[in-house]
């Protein structure tokens, strides 16, 4: 399907097609892992991410969804049932409909949206009983970690021109300036996201086009956060429809021929 260390980009011809692509591609992943360790990470994001995800995938009996042990690659410092969670929307399009355990949920502390710091010092805390203490490893490695991209070429939420950037250590951080509101958020850092063995960008709709093409064509002197994302082992893959991906002229691939 896809090699290590490499990136490629799969298109569809339709949104519904994106999601029958990305069924198949979780599908096998999460199969792979819980063969390999007993278990399946994975880091979710906000945005149109979820509907995208779950519309096939949560039909699908096939996977051993107990096994399921999910982050999220950024969020925000609301509480959980608020209208601008990223758990809020991954449970009412995924986890309303799939038997992922919920203690193996990793959700912010409510009580701790407040104050930032402290809200990504107890995330870090999660991270280091799933994926080991912070001494025994450097950084957590997921199975899996599916991300979008915003307009101006953020993700998670790391956005361009902020010194998180060009954060090397900390496993989560926080933000209270966000560009975009709310402003109080924690997100992962790029060390971890690069550490993942699988990474997944999935982008829909003409809004996209410019943006695509800016990232997967043009090589910018200060690259936008999106174009940070460079797995050190693990494989990079784009989910397009034929909308996103007009403009693009990278080579592409026909994505349910190749998965």
């Amino acid at each position: 399907m896809h090699k290590a260390g490499t990136t490629e980009i799969y298109t569809f011809p339709s949104t519904q097609a994106l999601s029958e692509g990305l069924d198949k591609y979780v599908t096998k992943l999460s199969s792979e892992a819980i063969a390999r360790h007993g278990k399946f990470t994975v880091a979710l994001s906000g945005g149109s991410l979820p509907k995208q995800l779950s519309a096939v995938l949560k039909h699908n009996t096939q996977v051993d969804f107990s096994k399921w042990i999910v982050y999220f690659a950024d969020e925000r410092c609301v509480p959980l049932d608020h209208a601008d969670s990223n758990y809020l929307l991954c449970k009412t399009e995924l986890f309303d409909h799939v038997p992922i355990l919920p203690e193996n949920i990793h959700t912010i502390d409510p009580g701790l949206v407040d104050t930032p710091e402290d809200a990504a010092e107890d995330y870090i805390s999660q991270l280091a009983k799933t994926f080991a203490t912070k001494d025994s490893v450097r950084f957590p490695v997921f199975d899996l970690i599916l991300l979008g991209v915003g307009p101006d070429g953020h993700t998670c939420s790391l956005f361009p021109g902020h010194p998180l950037l060009d954060e090397k250590q900390s496993w989560c951080a926080a933000i209270s300036n966000s560009p975009k509101p709310p402003p109080r958020r924690i997100t992962l850092t790029f060390p971890v996201v690069n550490h993942a063995h699988n990474i997944a960008f999935v982008a829909a709709g003409e809004g996209k086009q410019d943006m695509m093409h800016t990232l997967l064509d043009k090589h910018l002197d200060n690259p936008l956060p999106a174009q940070r994302v460079k797995p050190a082992t693990g494989s990079l893959i784009w989910f397009l429809d034929d909308a996103a991906a007009t403009k693009v002229t990278t080579q592409t691939f026909r994505g349910l021929e190749r998965l």
